[in-house]
């Protein structure tokens, strides 16, 4: 089971997406009532007949006329978070899939707060999707679907993220959590379906793998496809490693910086709290 004790440490970061819909979202239709869900525009004059309560009494302070409050209506907006489920990801301690759950569920929780839709789709050789909902029971119901979900197979990156492009019908911050270890023309194609949207790419890799802290003989096996080979690492083998891995993280920033995507790279030992203050302060 997933631990969730880290989301009220959240609250803080809950107006955010509120935030981005008002900068990036535009297009509300005008309002002069009041109510949640409403966000100030501008003012004008008294008139008889509006709601008593909207009057600012601050500005009647400074200039002796009545004036109220008009608000715009707030658009929904709808989060969409997709979460890499193949073999690859079940690496590591923590697994890798299990810190990428824990944030999907924490963006889950941000919007869940901020009264947003907002759902968590997973992929390896197949793509499974949740319809976007609001609400407590959906963040129940997609955590236990998270804690029991068998982290397994190849991941069918390009074709599973091309087809989920298709359920989304209006442009939407679209959250996609992998390890991103595919080859850099099958991300930039892959990743330019989703430019029209607010697009937020997270890596999340193992300590041991982006630093390959360790030498002599090993026997790897591909997460993926059960493969084994025995190789011996050597202080040229490991540097060779860490320069491609790295050149290769380099690259995926670049495709995101093509896109205006904002790009995040973390490893596991990471305190979750962390890695969300890094990506909500740049949003």
């Amino acid at each position: 089971m997933l631990d969730t004790s880290f989301l009220k440490e959240l609250d803080k970061f809950h107006l955010v997406l509120k935030k981005r819909v008002h900068s990036n979202f535009q297009g509300g239709r005008a309002s002069k009532n009041m109510g949640a869900g409403l966000v100030f525009n501008d003012y004008r004059e008294y008139i008889p007949g509006d709601d008593f309560r909207a009057i600012d009494w601050k500005v009647y302070a400074r200039t002796s006329k009545l004036f109220i409050k008009r608000y715009e209506e707030e658009r929904n907006l709808n989060v969409h978070i997709i979460i890499d489920s193949s073999g690859s990801m079940n690496f590591g301690t923590p697994k890798k899939f299990d810190y990428a759950a824990m944030l999907g569920l924490g963006f889950s929780y941000i919007a869940m707060r901020n009264n947003e839709k907002f759902e968590i789709s997973t992929f390896s050789n197949t793509l499974n999707i949740y319809k976007p909902k609001k609400g407590m029971r959906q963040l129940v119901s997609i955590t236990d679907y998270l804690s029991n979900l068998q982290v397994k197979g190849n991941s069918n990156f390009y074709q599973s993220l091309r087809a989920y492009k298709k359920v989304i019908n209006s442009k939407s911050v679209v959250i996609i959590i992998s390890d991103f270890l595919y080859d850099i023309e099958q991300i930039r194609e892959t990743l330019h379906h989703y430019k029209k949207n607010d697009l937020i790419i997270i890596q999340v890799l193992d300590n041991i793998e982006k630093n390959l802290e360790f030498e002599g003989e090993v026997l790897l096996t591909d997460a993926e496809s059960d493969q084994k080979m025995r190789t011996y690492f050597s202080r040229r083998m490991r540097k060779h490693y860490k320069d491609k891995l790295y050149n290769h993280i380099y690259n995926v920033k670049d495709v995101c910086d093509e896109l205006s995507a904002m790009f995040l790279s973390v490893t596991t030992n990471v305190p979750l709290f962390e890695t969300f203050y890094h990506v909500v302060t740049k949003m």
